[in-house]
């Protein structure tokens, strides 16, 4: 078994019902158990802002699958949502990102873990760190710290 951590994120049809219902979702994945989420957060769009604001949170899922395999779920998951991919960063009724897989480092066609820009988005920072205060981000360093860098980003946690 190995954790991973997800990120969720939607702006599109009821955001947080989206994300929501993803994380009872993501604990019904095969050989794979929810043990932990954050809260939910409110947070601007990035890359493409003519758009309505985010509801993020990030899960830690205990899972068997490989991280391969885990991505085509998410994937599979994303299209139960009736996710349409028009262009980079636009709006989404379900984004679910790959952040880490245990301590892995992968680099392919299709996966990149860590995620690629995780260590610099307090939309993921925030809600990591709520899950796991002394998280670390291989090859980046603490989240906690990496997330004082991200101070100009606005995040709220919504209540």
């Amino acid at each position: 078994m190995t954790i991973a951590y997800i990120g969720l994120g939607s702006n599109l049809t009821e955001p947080q019902s989206q994300v929501e219902r993803a994380l009872g979702e993501l604990d019904r994945l095969p050989h794979s158990r929810l043990i932990a989420r954050s809260s939910l957060y409110r947070s601007a769009p990035v890359g493409y802002a003519a758009q309505p604001a985010f509801v993020n949170a990030v899960a830690a899922l205990d899972t068997a699958l490989a991280p391969q395999e885990l991505l085509h779920q998410l994937q599979a998951l994303e299209a139960a949502h009736q996710r349409a991919r028009t262009f980079p960063n636009a709006p989404r009724t379900l984004d679910l990102d790959l952040l880490l897989f245990g301590d892995e480092r992968i680099a392919d066609a299709a996966l990149v873990v860590p995620h690629p820009r995780m260590h610099e988005r307090a939309f993921v920072l925030e809600p990591r760190t709520e899950i796991a205060p002394a998280a670390e981000i291989p090859g980046r360093g603490r989240a906690q710290a990496l997330l004082e860098g991200c101070r100009g980003q606005k995040v709220e946690r919504i209540p």
